[in-house]
């Protein structure tokens, strides 16, 4: 199982929410591209980049951070994207740019049609990141709840095509409050794709608790606060994600 680090961009800094409320941002670091570089040195075999402007535009907005995070890393590690991409060209540009993988959110829930277009356009570049509270998605930065079951949904979008679920707990992103594990577990043994763990990583216990599933699916889990705050170190947490203990 992987840990990613994350970088949450707002602004063109590298910041933390807590439970996606962008008053509450935290900056942790001017410097993205930095920043960038200092987890690739720690050995981060991903990265998973936020553009937090963009998801509430509804349009890039860091674009100028994030290519200076690609032009830094080369080919060092892949990265993946999301936040504001809402068709095909922001897609492409990003692609052409460096990003290996773009993960769409809103947009896969309010027109499934264009994430179809975009797995057939891009096939293994697509990704959907799927936001919850207590089984229902959300979407708008959170902002909204939809009626939508979020297996059902990921259930339809892993027919799409699409290489990876990201799905948080939107009840406990950036709070430290452990990982929903049950809700994870349950839509990964629903899917034949990989899941992405995201939302409240706080220590390494919950990366060892994560990692005893990842025979169902869980592949790896994003860290961002706990990294930052330093509740969660990165190389005993890598350790922890390799051996499930």
């Amino acid at each position: 199982m992987l840990i990613i680090p994350a970088i949450d961009l707002k602004d063109g800094h590298c910041v933390r929410l807590q439970q996606g409320d962008m008053n509450s941002a935290t900056v942790f670091s001017d410097a993205p591209a930095r920043q960038a570089r200092f987890w690739a040195d720690q050995g981060a075999e991903r990265l998973h980049l936020v553009d937090l402007n963009g998801a509430f535009a509804g349009k890039p907005v860091n674009e100028e951070a994030i290519r200076a995070i690609v032009n830094e890393l080369g080919d060092d590690i892949p990265v993946q994207l999301g936040g504001g991409i809402r068709d095909l060209d922001t897609i492409e540009r990003y692609l052409d740019d460096g990003i290996a993988y773009v993960i769409i959110g809103t947009a896969a829930v309010k027109n499934p049609g264009f994430l179809h277009d975009a797995c057939y356009a891009f096939p293994g570049h697509i990704m959907v990141g799927l936001d919850a509270r207590e089984g229902k998605v959300a979407t708008d930065g959170w902002s909204k709840m939809t009626g939508h079951d979020v297996v059902d949904l990921a259930k339809k979008f892993q027919d799409y095509g699409v290489e990876a679920v990201v799905y948080t707990d939107i009840g406990r992103d950036g709070m430290l409050s452990g990982v929903n594990i049950d809700a994870t577990v349950r839509l990964a043994r629903e899917l034949r794709i990989p899941v992405i763990a995201s939302g409240g990583l706080k220590n390494v216990d919950d990366v060892k608790a994560l990692a005893q599933f990842e025979v169902e699916g869980i592949t790896a889990a994003i860290a961002g606060r706990s990294l930052y705050e330093g509740t969660l170190d990165f190389r005993a947490a890598v350790v922890a994600a390799k051996n499930g203990k």
